[in-house]
């Protein structure tokens, strides 16, 4: 029995779909046949380069196409029956994607036309068609400069020196722990954490120190022992509707976690992308130690991330320098017109707009979900865009991930967060991607329907 081959196709946007495609393609050469096996995801992403995430999500594309088949204890196979027209390019059936974190996109957001209308007015003006210049690393003066307006709500006395834009917050990750650590060194972070954060460390040769977590996000005691023990070189953590967990740190919480820090020498990189959406965000750990905290604040999650636009506070403007010389090396810079729409949208008001909508969406949608699920265990902030859902003990994670993808809807089990051998039995509901409230409320009674099946009675019957 062969077994596939990694490989991506090209033309794709989206990772995932290449994958997809590419096993596609080699079914129709004959390059592979029904009944052969599939590698494991982990080695699929470690070949190819890309999160696991991603070929999680592949795996339940191909599943909804028809193409592969999950057998319990053995892996995943080509089907031995596949479906010539989708080969061929056939219609697929409709799905629904609960895997990505991504904000819906709500009428009142109006993205469509604003961001047209934008790019037109910001090129159209005197001088517009610098915005199609290279520009400096750091980002402009003026989009420095506008940052400090959108940032100063959370953080005070900020300078334009102190940020750097990045292409989204995982380039800035990456920047940051380039700048900051060496291989061999670790980074603490929760036992289960964004997988961005994985992939990170596996490219530089970092090790990941698993923190204990419980409803209220990193347990200052975990930290404190594993800063004695491991001597981890960065904190990481999402201060606010931590992904995958759904916690906020309280106040009083953060204050621990900054003290530890400042005792063991440890440097804080926290990554907000929640907070503009909570009504009441509480003050950053950047506000309560600015010199030893990395801040990335990024519009992907209160906007949109198709800008990959975030802006990172360093503790100071020298380290400021020093990352804008690594952005430098991987990316040049941002698109500067990204950033130009960002920094116009940020004075006339719009992104506060489309935060507010986004806000509102999410708000509605979370209100969906506890009326399917009701009383289940489910972790939640009324305005994430996700949730966080321990499995029923009937069930494991991974087998149920199976099941929904047989029927249409990708969701991601919580070994793609985990940073220790031990993976809590949970899924992480990504709800923003539906396309609206009744397709997400179809697909999440779909789950609560299978949920309240034995596990072995939803194989008999898939």
């Amino acid at each position: 029995m062969s077994s596939w081959e990694p490989w991506l196709a090209e033309g794709e946007q989206l990772k995932y779909r290449g994958i997809v495609e590419a096993i596609e393609a080699d079914l129709r050469a004959g390059r592979i046949k029904p009944g052969d096996r599939m590698p494991p995801q982990r080695m699929i992403a470690e070949i190819l380069g890309v999160d696991l995430t991603t070929v999680t999500r592949a795996f339940n594309e191909a599943r909804r196409r028809g193409l592969v088949e999950a057998n319990a204890g053995r892996g995943t196979f080509i089907r031995r029956r596949v479906d010539d027209s989708r080969i061929l390019g056939g219609p697929a059936q409709p799905a629904v994607d609960l895997s990505m974190n991504i904000p819906p996109q709500p009428t009142a957001a109006n993205l469509k036309r604003l961001i047209p209308e934008t790019i037109a007015t910001l090129l159209a003006e005197e001088n517009g068609m610098q915005n199609l210049h290279y520009q400096e690393s750091t980002g402009s003066e003026t989009d420095r400069a506008t940052a400090v307006v959108w940032l100063e709500r959370r953080l005070s006395g900020l300078q334009p020196a102190s940020i750097v834009l990045t292409n989204g917050a995982q380039n800035a990750l990456f920047a940051i722990c380039e700048c900051l650590a060496s291989p061999g060194d670790s980074i603490a972070a929760g036992f289960v954490t964004y997988p961005g954060l994985k992939a990170v460390a596996q490219q530089q040769g970092l090790e990941v120190q698993a923190l204990e977590m419980d409803a209220e996000g990193i347990v200052p005691d975990a930290f404190e022992a594993c800063c004695a023990a491991e001597a981890p070189k960065l904190l990481y953590v999402i201060p606010a509707i931590d992904n995958p967990t759904t916690a906020t740190l309280p106040a009083e919480r953060r204050h621990a976690i900054v003290a530890i820090a400042r005792k063991y020498n440890v440097t804080i990189v926290e990554d907000d992308p929640y907070s503009p959406l909570q009504t009441n965000p509480l003050p950053p750990l950047a506000a309560l130690a600015p010199e030893i905290t990395w801040h990335i604040a990024t519009l992907s999650k209160c906007a949109t991330p198709a800008l990959r636009i975030a802006y990172v506070v360093a503790p100071s403007s020298a380290q400021a320098t020093r990352l804008a010389a690594v952005i430098r090396a991987v990316n040049l810079m941002v698109p500067p017109i990204n950033a130009a729409l960002a920094s116009r949208w940020i004075v006339t008001g719009i992104l506060d707009d489309i935060t507010d909508a986004i806000r509102d969406e999410n708000i509605a949608r979370q209100k969906i979900a506890k009326t399917v699920f009701g009383d289940a265990p489910i972790a939640a902030d009324k305005c994430g865009s996700h949730i966080w859902m321990p499995m029923p003990a009937h069930w494991r994670a991974n087998d149920f991930v199976q099941h929904a993808g047989r029927s249409g809807i990708s969701v991601v089990p919580a070994s793609v967060f985990a940073t220790s051998g031990t993976e809590p039995e949970a899924l992480r509901l990504s709800l923003g991607v539906a396309s609206d409230r009744d397709a997400l409320l179809q697909a999440l009674k779909q789950l609560a329907s299978l949920l309240s099946q034995p596990s072995g009675a939803a194989r008999a019957i898939v």
